[in-house]
């Protein structure tokens, strides 16, 4: 692990944050749940690009966002079997400190609606599309 995401990392746990990422010029927390920060992070153009992300939780969907993100490595609380395979993949290092077969939802009665969302896809652009419309509905639904 590099001296940027250890740092990353320690700012994480000790903020209390879910996600924290750096790039060679910046430095951002974000407190909300789910691929939201990473969501927000992709759309603000090539912040991701080159970053190193300690995220809380890393399923299949935050997976494919951080390989469209271009980050160069990861750390996860928490990751999934699926995610792992992608990062893998791609080529980007990750570490964390626990692996489970998929993410749970936020009742722990079934997978994570994002997660499972893309589990049939392997190509990040279309699960890109799939999490895009998938946020929306959510938005509408106001879940």
């Amino acid at each position: 692990m590099t001296k940027e995401l250890e740092n990353c990392k320690q700012k994480r746990i000790e903020g209390g944050h879910t996600c924290v990422a750096q790039n060679d010029t910046e430095l951002r927390t974000d407190d909300r749940r789910g691929i939201l920060p990473l969501m927000q992070w992709l759309s603000d153009g090539e912040f991701l690009r080159g970053a190193v992300v300690a995220d809380k939780v890393i399923g299949k969907a935050a997976a494919f966002l951080l390989v469209l993100g271009g980050v160069r490595e990861v750390f996860a609380g928490v990751i999934s079997i699926p995610a792992a395979e992608v990062l893998e993949n791609a080529g980007i290092p990750y570490t964390f400190e626990k692996k489970v077969q998929n993410v749970e939802n936020r009742r722990h009665d079934g997978i994570c609606p994002m997660e499972s969302a893309v589990l049939k896809t392997e190509d990040p652009q279309e699960a890109f599309s799939i999490l895009e419309k998938k946020c929306a509905e959510f938005q509408e639904k106001k879940y």
